[in-house]
């Protein structure tokens, strides 16, 4: 019999693949880097518990290209600064992604609030331009030129906390308590300048970043890094704690209990 592609795979084919996973090379990435303070009571409204308000209310956008075999993609985040058990970080809002492969794994595996976007970052002499859009709002856009280079940092370790949880079938909360992943990159930097110029934010239904003004611009950067990730769960969370914020995930809430019409399947 032809091998069934949807059967069960074998012990050293799954082996194979956890082998291959452990093994990825470098893959570096040209981003814009935006760092503002906001609103100290915005900041601390979008922040589920346990997570508490870092000790300034930062927004950081981050808007990259990167260059993977084949295809390139075009990955974002915006994240406010936030700390959970001494641990300093960032909790991201939304990370468009613009191929669905970049969303699968930080989706399902990390908990990450990964969504399909055009995610673009232009660079033509030192004149610079990067955004973040979804549904034909560029709800972030970055404008500006190359004012200098910048030295290099050291090696630095960054953390970003996720919520990981399965919404419950029956849409009365989740099927299992939810857990608060920390999730670990180590990053290194082979160039970086600065840009002169701002940041723009556009309204949107779907992403509301602009709830989260621009009081004060504190970096503006392009460069190339690498990292990696490693995730671990710290903690189990309090369901009820955090059900008022999966919103935070989905442009409809109610698309969780969206299905085939009846008598489709």
């Amino acid at each position: 019999m032809a091998r069934v592609r949807y059967g069960a795979r074998t012990e050293a084919e799954m082996a194979a693949t956890r082998t291959a996973n452990t093994r990825l090379p470098d893959i570096w990435s040209t981003g814009v880097v935006a760092v503002w303070e906001s609103d100290p009571d915005v900041v601390a409204a979008v922040l589920p518990p346990p997570l508490k308000p870092a000790g300034r209310p930062l927004v950081r956008a981050n808007i990259s290209r990167v260059e993977l075999a084949g295809y390139p993609l075009g990955a974002g985040s915006v994240a406010v600064a936030a700390e959970h058990g001494g641990v300093a970080g960032w909790y991201p809002l939304v990370m468009p992604m613009s191929h669905e492969r970049a969303l699968t794994g930080g989706r399902e595996v990390f908990g990450e609030p990964k969504k399909l976007g055009d995610v673009t970052v232009e660079r033509d002499g030192l004149v610079v331009r990067a955004a973040m859009a979804r549904h034909g709002i560029a709800f972030v856009e970055v404008r500006g030129a190359v004012s200098g280079s910048l030295p290099l940092p050291e090696p630095a370790r960054k953390t970003d906390f996720y919520f990981k949880f399965l919404p419950a079938v029956d849409g009365s909360g989740f099927d299992a308590d939810p857990v608060l992943v920390h999730c670990v990159r180590e990053e290194r930097v082979r160039r970086l300048e600065s840009v002169t110029g701002d940041v723009v934010l556009r309204e949107s239904m779907y992403d509301p970043v602009a709830d989260l003004p621009v009081r004060r611009l504190v970096e503006l950067t392009i460069g190339e890094k690498t990292s990696d990730q490693r995730g671990r769960v710290v903690e189990r969370v309090d369901a009820q704690a955090l059900l008022p914020y999966i919103h935070q995930r989905y442009d409809d809430p109610r698309q969780i209990l969206d299905g085939p019409p009846e008598g489709s399947v």
